[in-house]
């Protein structure tokens, strides 16, 4: 180290989140402080939605039905959307599609306004919004890279994981009060509004036209992405096992019916606010990540214990400690997507990153989606809490037989990863 190099922080300060992101760069913050207030009305509509299902039909599956009817969308535009972020501008397709949430966030209010709201435009609604995701997600994802210095990559990972759990665990608990006590067109109508504000703060940060590398959006240009991700087992490995944490622990759709079953119809919007809390206090702690260099390792070990961490939940009969567990779980799977969001910022080309987080939105959305098929349909045939906990346990087996079959992911280490050397030369190039 030479005399005036910048000391490494230590103690309290080296556990604190890193700024540098949020200092050095202006569309960083603007986008950060977007998307804070999109994800908070969305996290008001993502607990209004089957609680008005719940009041509706009074079925545990219906409410599972919410991730069949968003499975197509996320399947068909995830894919494509990676490859319209790649050959189009990515600030345009993030605008357009916040418009378009903010189209449905209207639909839902005036369904909620009603005399006898209707089930159907529940699923439809559910349905858009997952196509408009599909497409914005990729398109967000690979302009963090772009805005964000190559070296900044991990401390960014950890302030968006910060941002979104901030709305995480305000908007739930917020929605629990709202849709009890003011009603769920206050809750679409917060919504709303949020959008609103995210539009006027996108159109401010700079174009982000696709680069000169970029193939047109065609089938061939998503089967090239999807080529480069098999080759690239250690990424593979990353897809695979939050598939296999989501799909098979992911509890959110029975909480409704968790509630019920402990007689505690005032913790819903505590439970639902539990697991991004958990994800908020690391992220309040994430400075140690930047220090971590086995990543893939880190996906492993927090994914396994998100599921242990479930099927506590689902055993406890006190409501307090389904919370606790609830919240531990939250913290662990923080944990894995940091290291996830690390390695793929990190080791995937700029004119590949709208494909491949294509790829990444069906590895963290398809599975939660699925899996709310799973819990509401093992929640019919053998009860709610069971639903749970076998998913936890489940989970933490699929995640170490995961371990075992993809060597790779367990070797991974950014200091020698070709692929990250080869990113940090190309974004080294384009500054000169």
């Amino acid at each position: 180290m030479t005399d005036d190099a910048p000391e490494p922080p230590s103690g309290l300060r080296a556990m604190l989140p890193d700024l540098a992101p949020w200092r050095a760069s202006r569309d960083f913050r603007r986008l950060w402080y977007a998307g804070l207030i999109s994800n908070f009305g969305s996290f008001l509509t993502f607990v209004a939605l089957p609680v008005q299902l719940k009041e509706l039909t009074g079925s545990a599956a219906a409410v599972g039905a919410i991730g069949a009817v968003e499975l197509i969308p996320l399947l068909v535009f995830g894919l494509y959307g990676g490859a319209l972020a790649d050959a189009w501008d990515k600030r345009k397709l993030i605008v357009w599609t916040e418009a378009g949430q903010g189209l449905l966030s209207v639909a839902l209010l005036l369904n909620a306004l009603l005399p006898h709201p209707a089930v159907w435009p529940l699923y439809v609604v559910a349905a858009l919004s997952s196509a408009l995701v599909s497409v914005q997600r990729p398109a967000l994802d690979s302009l963090w890279p772009r805005i964000v210095a190559h070296d900044h990559l991990p401390a960014a990972a950890s302030l968006n994981s910060f941002r979104w759990t901030v709305g995480g665990v305000a908007g739930p608990a917020l929605a629990g009060v709202v849709v009890a006590y003011a009603g769920l067109g206050w809750a679409y109508g917060a919504d709303l509004l949020t959008f609103a504000v995210s539009v006027v703060l996108v159109v401010r940060i700079a174009a982000s036209p696709a680069s000169h590398e970029a193939a047109k959006p065609s089938l061939k240009a998503i089967a090239e992405g999807a080529r480069y991700a098999w080759g690239r087992k250690e990424l593979l490995g990353t897809y695979a096992v939050d598939l296999a944490a989501m799909f098979l622990a992911m509890p959110l759709a029975l909480l409704p019916f968790l509630a019920d079953e402990l007689d505690a119809d005032w913790s819903l919007g505590l439970m639902y606010a539990s697991v991004p809390l958990g994800a908020l206090l690391v992220s309040l702690v994430s400075g140690w990540t930047t220090r971590i260099h086995r990543h893939g390792r880190m996906v492993v070990l927090a994914a396994a214990l998100w599921g242990l961490a479930i099927a506590a939940a689902g055993i406890m009969s006190n409501v307090w400690l389904v919370l606790l567990f609830l919240t531990v779980a939250g913290g662990c799977d923080m944990v894995s997507g940091i290291f996830r969001g690390i390695m793929w910022n990190q080791t995937i080309p700029d004119e590949l990153r709208g494909r491949l987080a294509g790829i990444e939105l069906l590895s963290y959305s398809v599975g939660p989606t699925v899996g709310q098929v799973r819990a509401g349909g093992f929640a019919s045939y053998w009860g709610v809490r069971t639903s749970v906990w076998s998913g936890g346990v489940l989970c933490a087996g699929a995640v170490g037989l995961l371990a075992l079959c993809l060597p790779k992911l367990m070797t991974y280490d950014a200091r020698t990863d070709k692929h990250a050397a080869q990113v940090r030369d190309q974004r080294a190039a384009a500054q000169v």
